[in-house]
């Protein structure tokens, strides 16, 4: 019989806000409503097929968090609010973001859905904020309420459309009420509450064998040590050191402990994120327990140095070398390897979303018994241990029904075939048995275990792009502070510190940066690893570096429009709003808000800034912030203003006083404090605007000049404008 080793590896990043904790995106909730419970629960259909899941703890913590009322979602808080109640920005953020589902399979289907889609797009212009504004002020009251609705309503399993409370409202199709958005909050509240249970009592019945991952889903091989990526590229240097074998550890150690406690027991094994390993990684990953892992073929071929070649038909052929489970030692440590047969895993990802249900499921079953056939003339009569292992959420939204129609094929094939038995990974290696009698695969040694991860056995994805670059060197310096304050921290600072710092190793960020992927939430990815990484100087009380507030992306990010002076001005810097005619030929930038998930703290809603104005006169940089409420109000009610120079560096202006306002001039100091500097003025006028003349001889010689206009309360900063890069202006 030949053996299949199917597992699927369900995974979201740590979503939560680095000050509040609030999940700023919705995937977490959106693939739990579907496929992180549709998918464990299927297989009560059936009992003879064996799989495994693995299951990340970052993603398990957050469903915790949901299923438990103690996380809170951006999304679903704003798809509850009442449709009378929402302001023009909620509107704008509903018509921007609702309609995150794949249009033809869960957009189209549904007229009403579809028409609200065909509303928003009517609007001319770019992707942007001042697009989704005027597209919202045309949705009435009910479009939007029937929106809220929509938007959560096709992220519902397949399991629960004959549910009278959900297949009620896919019948009505439009004007929702309130009490149906309660009604459907209801169901949601169902669902997550039976995600984790679900997995849990699918291994208690012995059908499937769950896995996990390291915490926050890093990549382990270059947590041990990024030059192994160096070592890989002759002649490349990727500019920064960063060997952290110790938070390597503690990710496993973390993560078995979080299995234990949501799932009764350790995990066997593990799927490394990314599939990803070195021999580094080895002693860390079966000192923490684990007695098996998967990789992708690639690295199998580079480990032997064979180059696995396909036929006309994609079959394999060299099925003798990879249709069998391997063992890796290093040292006195020893794992078990599976490796995937990387075109049977994008078949099931990518290519059968396409084809009907049937077709799909048995040409891949077809496959299968003939990767078999071909592994026993090969070996004279051996059986093949075929590994597929893919992405368990993602691909669903691309298939007909959710992918429900394909599995249910597939599984049902697999069930009754002849000649195939599905087994868990660790039946698969042989560290558990499904029947008594049964012997595992002949397992190999391998003497080498080449580093690489499951694309193109390489980390090009996740270090090989100056972006990944800057974003690695800003993790390293921030983690090499972390240790030069290790003894001066309390304690629990410190660790608070330190798990900023773990999240910020995850795989997921490095991912959306360089020009190998895209998405429309780049920039949320981007302000959630820096903000991350901003709080770990925050926790210590150090400065944060300016570096740390500008985007790190360069392909393709969404610019700040910066419109420049058109002259020299003449401003009487008197604080009074009316002055504003003396500002006309000044420069400004487009202040909008990013139109994803990112905090919006409550006190910004009252003292937000409204508008920026600079420009020069011959002796000074002249700077002009408009708030929501006056200049005069935000001091008074303990608020701070800074401009915060990215250039020239080093160099702070601050505004601070309830009563009487006064600008003080800051410069950076080593190794890192910031302290007034002696001789040097700036003047400040405050009233219902606040007006700066900044000398140029504080500015000094540069020919550029970059800043941000920074807020602060209580020593905390609470907003920055422009959100995600700085105000530049020549000189």
């Amino acid at each position: 019989m030949t053996k299949i080793a199917i597992l699927w590896h369900m995974h979201q990043p740590h979503y939560g806000d680095a000050t509040t904790g609030e999940q700023l995106l919705p995937w977490v909730r959106m693939h739990a409503l579907k496929d992180y419970f549709g998918m464990v629960e299927l297989l009560r259909e059936f009992p003879a097929v064996r799989v495994t899941f693995n299951l990340v703890p970052s993603l398990v913590a957050q469903l915790d968090a949901l299923a438990t009322g103690r996380g809170r979602d951006r999304y679903f808080d704003l798809a509850m609010k009442p449709a009378a109640d929402l302001t023009p920005d909620d509107r704008m953020f509903l018509v921007a973001n609702c309609f995150l589902g794949q249009p033809t399979r869960m957009i189209d289907p549904y007229p009403r859905y579809a028409e609200l889609l065909a509303k928003r797009d009517e609007e001319p212009g770019r992707n942007d904020e001042d697009r989704w504004r005027r597209a919202a002020a045309r949705f009435t009251e009910q479009d939007l309420r029937d929106l809220q609705v929509w938007h959560q309503l096709t992220w519902i399993d397949p399991l629960y459309r004959t549910d009278a409370r959900i297949r009620g409202l896919f019948d009505r199709q439009r004007g929702f009420a309130e009490i149906d958005k309660r009604a459907l909050a209801e169901v949601e509240a169902e669902i997550l509450r039976r995600v984790i249970p679900a997995y849990r009592e699918a291994a208690q019945r012995g059908q499937v064998e769950l896995s996990s991952s390291p915490f926050y889903h890093p990549i382990l091989p270059l947590l041990c040590d990024a030059a192994v990526y160096e070592e890989m590229h002759p002649g490349v240097d990727i500019g920064f050191e960063f060997a952290r074998p110790d938070d390597a550890a503690t990710q496993l150690a973390r993560a078995v402990a979080c299995h234990q406690e949501h799932f009764g027991a350790a995990p066997v094994g593990m799927w490394p994120p990314e599939g990803s390993v070195s021999e580094a990684m080895v002693p860390l990953v079966a000192g923490a327990g684990f007695r098996w892992m998967a990789t992708d073929e690639a690295i199998l071929g580079k480990s032997l140095g064979v180059v696995f070649s396909r036929d006309a038909n994609g079959f394999v052929e060299q099925p003798d070398i990879l249709y069998r489970p391997y063992r890796v030692r290093v040292g006195d440590a020893e794992i078990g390897v599976l490796f995937r047969d990387h075109r049977f895993s994008d078949l099931v990802g990518f290519t059968y979303a396409n084809w009907s249900c049937e077709a799909a499921g048995w040409d891949f079953v077809g496959r299968l018994q003939e990767g078999g056939r071909r592994f026993r003339e090969r070996t004279g009569g051996e059986e093949a241990t075929i590994a597929v292992v893919l992405d368990g959420e993602n691909a669903w939204e691309y298939y007909e029904g959710d992918g429900r129609p394909f599995l249910r094929t597939l599984y049902t094939l697999l069930a009754d075939h002849p000649e195939i038995v599905t087994v868990t990974m660790s039946e698969a290696m042989g560290v558990a048995r499904r029947l008594a009698e049964e012997s595992p695969s002949e397992t190999r040694t391998l003497e080498r275990l080449a580093p690489g991860s499951w694309a193109m056995g390489d980390f090009y994805i996740w270090i090989g792009h100056i972006d990944d670059r800057k974003a690695w060197s800003q993790l390293a310096d921030a983690r090499q502070a972390l240790e030069e304050a290790r003894e001066t921290t309390a304690p629990e600072v410190y660790r608070r510190a330190l798990e900023h710092a773990y999240i910020a190793e995850g795989s997921d960020w490095f991912w959306w940066y360089g020009d190998d992927h895209s998405s429309d939430q780049d920039l949320e990815f981007d302000m959630l690893f820096r903000s991350h990484v901003r709080r770990i100087y925050e926790l210590l009380g150090r400065p944060v570096p300016e570096s740390l507030f500008v985007t790190n992306i360069t392909d393709g990010a969404k610019q700040i429009e910066i419109v420049q002076p058109t002259g020299l001005l003449q401003v009487p810097l008197d604080g009074a709003g009316a002055s504003e005619c003396h500002w006309a030929q000044a420069g400004y930038p487009v202040l909008k808000r990013l139109f994803g998930a990112m905090r919006q703290d409550s006190d910004d809603k009252v003292h937000r800034v409204l508008d920026i104005r600079f420009g020069f006169d011959p002796e000074n940089l002249l700077v002009r912030v408009a708030f929501r409420t006056s200049a005069k109000q935000s001091l008074a009610d303990g608020f701070e203003v800074a401009l915060a120079f990215v250039e020239p560096q080093g160099l702070r202006v601050t505004v601070v006083g309830r009563e009487t306002p006064s600008a003080f001039v800051l410069r950076r100091t080593d190794p890192g404090g910031w302290t007034p500097s002696a001789g040097e003025s700036v003047r400040v006028a405050v009233g219902d605007v606040m007006e700066l003349a900044v000398p140029r001889s504080v500015l000094g010689e540069t020919a550029r000049t970059a800043f941000f206009v920074a807020i602060s309360r209580d020593g905390s900063e609470t907003a920055r404008y422009p959100l995600y890069a700085p105000i530049a202006t020549g000189a």
